[in-house]
């Protein structure tokens, strides 16, 4: 467990006495880390298909099992199960659903319901994170991560692996122009859109500007670590209320300036996959393959819309 400091402005993000710990571990591939006002953490379990809570005595249980696919047709072990959450209205959290190839609001109940499945009469690829801009319109994410043969899936619908938008009912896709789309968020004044690319190939995050009505435009690179040694590749990302990029990279947490400059890593002894920010807003909480990570910061999580 390392912690590097590649500018002076990561002090004021990480103390130097700042430890990564280990909270819980024994799991499959974890992701989509959410914290809950109730004061515990929901992650989830990819290959394993199930939502798990993580409360802070350590005790973990199940709360949606099966968490992303509720079928027997697809190979086990595979990415079939749940991936990305985010806070909804009501209480509610939104939870990206690969097998299920949907988006579905889960209610204070745990009841269950799709809140999108489908672009222009085609099924989605395997929605994988999401974020809602301060308006109520959704953001996500659909690589082909949740189809057996990925892009060449005899089940895949649709074209191309785009990011959407969801406003008032109505669907609409904003970017397909990326081989495969993974972490989304915005600025702290929504001005733009980060989005990570997570391909072997082209290791990329990329900023866009937003407009008024939501469009996005201008897409250019916030950092290329396609060249880089370490194994792994850009995946879920968070922002902080500086506007500062906390993205899980290739065999750790990188953090960029909003203009892309490196700052720091944060490396913990397993590929981190996603972020989320609990406790008092100042923990930042990491899922990483079969264990969940946490390391204090000096810096608050950007809050939540919901």
């Amino acid at each position: 467990m390392t912690i590097t400091r590649l500018h002076s402005d990561f002090d004021k993000l990480v103390s130097h006495d700042a430890r990564i710990e280990k909270v819980a571990g024994g799991f499959i591939f974890t992701e989509g880390p959410l914290w809950r006002p109730s004061g515990v953490l929901w992650f989830s379990d990819i290959p394993g298909n199930v939502v798990r809570q993580w409360s802070p005595d350590g005790k973990i249980v199940e709360v949606l099992r099966p968490g992303g696919y509720d079928g027997n047709s697809l190979p086990a072990g595979g990415f079939i199960g749940p991936n990305g959450m985010t806070a909804g209205p009501g209480g509610t959290v939104l939870l990206c659903q690969h097998g299920n190839r949907r988006i579905v609001q889960i209610g204070p109940d745990m009841s269950v319901k799709t809140l999108v499945d489908s672009f222009e009469g085609k099924k989605l690829n395997a929605p994988n994170d999401l974020v809602y801009r301060s308006d109520g319109t959704l953001y996500f994410t659909d690589p082909p991560y949740g189809l057996p043969r990925g892009d060449d899936d005899p089940m895949k619908e649709l074209p191309f692996n785009g990011v959407f938008k969801l406003s008032r009912g109505k669907l609409e896709l904003v970017i397909k122009d990326l081989t495969r789309p993974n972490g989304i968020a915005f600025s702290p004044d929504e001005k733009t859109l980060y989005v990570s690319n997570s391909d072997e190939k082209r290791r990329i995050w990329l900023r866009y500007d937003v407009a008024a009505d939501g469009t996005s435009s201008n897409g250019s690179v916030l950092f290329d670590a396609t060249a880089d040694k370490e194994s792994g590749v850009p995946d879920g990302l968070k922002i902080d209320v500086l506007g500062n990029i906390w993205a899980t990279a290739p065999s750790a947490v990188y953090v960029f300036s909003p203009g892309g400059a490196p700052l720091g890593t944060i490396k913990p002894p397993e590929d981190p996959a996603n972020c989320a920010w609990g406790d008092d807003g100042r923990s930042l909480y990491i899922t990483a393959e079969t264990g969940v990570y946490r390391i204090k910061t000096l810096v608050m999580g950007q809050r939540l819309v919901y």
